[in-house]
């Protein structure tokens, strides 16, 4: 069973009267990788910086290993931090970067070495010890900055978007490279981050944040199979996100037609947001009896087509390795484990319809530049 490292009790956070988080309540397990996921501005960073100590919530409780620790400092909490700037000494090479904290807290040098070598092992930095920082690739010195931040063994690294500054290819390979580096050494990884794809494949848990508020907890998969809100199904990964009827268990409606699901629960001929995930939709030939659409838009994306659809004037977002040019007409097949069916909630209206996409394809198929925006 996972042992509570973290607790947040009813926390907010005001700033100049605005209220930046909002009665939240988190628990974060020992040797846990938890990612917080949001928007800019839904709190996430702040919830971070709570955490490590650089902010004192206006109300609620923080508590560590069951003590409460509002009022303890930075520099006194097992709690370390690594930002999107990596704030490297550029004058000091990679061994003496690392050292560094070990040397302040008077650790004799003998122990300093032998911190340093190990923690150059686990970061894949062995035989880098003496090369100047800033000689060093983006992604050798983001591990320099984790080395410094994990050598004097806390027992949680906080990562604030540590990533950002780095190209695709090599955010990839680092986020593997964390993974590695998180389970090998069995401490807690808090995570921030915009980018749903790479909090769903680093994390054990994913906390889905909008506007101060948590929207939803979970495993990667349960996140991802099993939305709450439009919110959380909109933010993570592609949904089309549908009125719908729910007629009885196990039976919803929309678009005038029937179809059978997995879901249950939900009041006789309740109003419903239906989800549908792009790649679930299996295209067939169109008949009198089928839901049909048509194609008004393909984008290819290597192995798939982005295939937008009107059906009866609300844009889907289809994905398919058929190739379907504009016009073609076809029919909608869903089985009942693509049928996903959420509470309305203050999310609905707001996402779902693919129409607004198509019209920035079709900006972009205009002007292939991009053009250059005017401040």
């Amino acid at each position: 069973m996972s042992k509570e490292l973290i607790r947040l009790g009813d926390v907010s956070m005001v700033f100049d009267g605005e209220p930046v988080l909002d009665h939240i309540d988190l628990t974060i397990n020992d040797h846990e990788f938890l990612t917080l996921l949001g928007p800019s501005g839904c709190g996430k960073t702040t919830t971070l910086r709570i955490i490590g100590g650089f902010q004192t919530p206006t109300s609620g409780d923080v508590y560590f290993d069951g003590q409460r620790i509002n009022d303890l400092p930075p520099y006194r909490r097992k709690i370390n931090t690594v930002f999107q700037k990596y704030a490297l000494f550029p004058h000091l090479d990679v061994y003496d970067n690392i050292a560094f904290g070990l040397r302040v807290s008077k650790l004799p040098e003998r122990s300093v070495d032998k911190r340093v070598m190990e923690i150059l092992e686990i970061v894949s930095l062995r035989g880098f010890q003496n090369r100047e920082v800033t000689s060093l690739s983006g992604g050798q010195q983001q591990r320099v900055a984790i080395a410094r931040a994990l050598v004097n063994q806390p027992k949680v690294l906080l990562l604030d978007e540590p990533l950002g500054a780095l190209d695709m290819r090599l955010r990839k390979d680092m986020q593997n490279e964390l993974k590695r580096i998180q389970q090998a050494l069995e401490i807690t990884f808090i995570y921030v981050t915009h980018d749903q794809e790479e909090a769903l494949a680093m994390s054990d848990t994913v906390v889905v944040m909008d506007k101060g508020c948590i929207q939803q907890i979970g495993s990667p998969v349960s996140i991802y199979n099993e939305p709450k809100n439009a919110f959380v199904a909109d933010f993570i990964g592609e949904s089309n996100i549908l009125d719908g009827v729910m007629r009885e268990d196990f039976l919803v409606e929309f678009f005038g037609h029937r179809y059978r699901c997995l879901d249950k629960g939900f009041g006789k001929n309740e109003p419903v947001d239906v989800v549908i995930r792009p790649e679930d939709v299996d295209i067939i030939a169109p008949a009198e009896n089928v839901l049909c659409g048509t194609v008004t838009n393909v984008i290819f994306k290597g192995t798939f087509y982005d295939t937008f659809v009107d059906v009866q004037g609300f844009t889907w977002l289809i994905q398919t390795t058929e190739f379907c040019p504009v016009g073609t007409r076809f029919g909608i097949q869903l089985d009942p484990d693509a049928i996903h069916v959420m509470k309305k909630s203050k999310y609905s209206e707001q996402f779902g319809d693919y129409s607004s996409y198509s019209d920035e394809y079709d900006e972009l198929e205009a002007d292939p530049e991009g053009g250059a925006d005017e401040e």
